[in-house]
């Protein structure tokens, strides 16, 4: 194994628990910011909308961007982007800078995180085997880690500007010394060098170590791995924003006792994300999203209609436990289907499945207006059922005949 490929993987370890360590302040210090600017509750969950449309923006830009110029420049400078701009939100005083701040940060969340799942496509494909959902699963590190800490500050009394600027300050000096050890552009297949002098993997770039940047039309695979990325990412949201209220309202829970729905559920799925690896490079991505989605539809459904807190409590764990690696294969796998432009390619998927993440409270909710929450939870069960049955997408076409420069056409693929 290239060392510089180990090295790689520990700073792509670095972004991934970056990004979701600072969205975690964020999230943690949303009630100080809706105090400090004034706004009601329906504000800003209109104003969330912005955070969720500059992800997404930011994604469409970079995806292309970083098969432009490469990983090892946008991941640096997405990181930059997404630690300062956490900052913003303390500087807001009334709705509108809010927007403003949320959109920033957004932008900046949605450039890292496209540009490093990219980056984590080309180490996998130094590595040879699946690595994919270990990153994500540190991710939710990240975001626990963030809470942990964001909870002693506040008890402590800080200041709600320094405690991001804090935040802020620790993201730019992770990117200062994780981004020496990230990949260079691929290089051409008969071998060489990156400019830096260490070796790399991947396939061809042009003559100055730039991927060729031409407009390239997105197969209709990665549009399929997209949509079903969409399907269960929104799953995952109905979990963030429904499964305390279920235990509540439903079963009578007292609060401290429903909170432990969403604990189980992130819980199993962090787990679930650490183990996922192995199972993928034993048994494959579509036997893992098979299983994983009607394992996590079982555990729903079990949620669902349970008249009993317990049973309910593990029908979440195992709806979390059978998501986690779902979503890391449709990363994976968009990435390795055109090594040219896996950033775009990630760019659909991750776009797709950040609307499926915002998608999930704004479709459950005018449900709960026709049938009961539990019955509305029967919703996501039914989109796991589609992910389970459609996970053959996940087996990758046959390349076709090579080309005149004897590259394999992966167009399709």
């Amino acid at each position: 194994m290239n060392t510089s490929v180990r090295a790689a993987r520990r700073a792509t370890f670095a972004f991934f628990a970056l990004n979701g360590f600072v969205m975690g302040a964020w999230i943690v210090h949303i009630p100080a910011v809706e105090s400090r600017t004034g706004i009601s509750h329906a504000m800003l969950g209109w104003l969330l909308l912005l955070l969720g449309a500059g992800a997404f923006v930011g994604m469409q830009l970079c995806g292309r961007l970083t098969d432009r110029v490469g990983a090892r420049r946008v991941v640096p400078a997405g990181a930059v982007l997404c630690s300062a701009a956490v900052v913003l939100p303390a500087l807001a005083v009334d709705a509108a800078t809010l927007g403003a701040a949320l959109f920033l940060l957004g932008f900046g969340n949605g450039c890292l995180d496209v540009s490093m799942n990219t980056h984590a496509v080309q180490v996998e494909r130094g590595y040879g085997r699946p690595v994919m959902s270990a990153f994500h699963a540190v991710f939710s590190l990240g975001g626990v880690l963030a809470a942990l800490v964001g909870a002693r500050l506040v008890t402590w009394g800080w200041d709600l500007g320094v405690t991001l600027t804090a935040v802020a300050v620790t993201g730019l000096v992770v990117t200062l010394c994780a981004t020496p050890a990230l990949l260079g552009p691929p290089v051409p297949a008969g071998g060489g060098a990156r400019s830096d002098g260490t070796a790399s993997t991947g396939t061809a770039a042009d003559g100055d170590g730039v991927r060729p940047a031409g407009r390239r039309r997105t197969p209709r695979r990665v549009w399929a791995l997209a949509v079903l990325a969409l399907l269960l990412m929104l799953c995952e949201g109905v979990a963030n924003d429904w499964s305390v209220l279920h235990l509540e309202d439903v079963l009578g829970a007292p609060a401290a006792t429903a909170a432990f729905a969403y604990g189980a559920f992130a819980t199993a799925m962090t787990v679930g994300r650490l183990l996922t690896d192995r199972v993928a490079a034993r048994t494959g991505p579509v036997f893992v999203v098979r299983y994983g989605a009607s394992a996590a539809g079982v555990g729903l459904a079990v949620a669902a209609l349970s008249p009993w807190v317990a049973p309910a409590l593990v029908g979440w764990a195992v709806f979390g436990l059978g998501l986690s690696g779902c979503v890391p294969q449709f990363f994976s796998a968009a990435g390795h289907a055109d090594e040219d432009a896996a950033g775009a390619h990630v760019s659909r998927v991750a776009g797709l499945g950040y609307l499926g993440m915002l998608a999930g409270p704004a479709v459950i909710g005018p449900l709960t207006h026709l049938v009961p929450l539990n019955l509305a939870l029967l919703l996501p069960v039914a989109l796991c059922a589609v992910a389970a049955a459609a996970a053959g997408v996940l087996r990758a076409e046959p390349p076709r005949e090579a080309d005149r420069s004897g590259r394999c056409r992966t167009e399709a693929v």
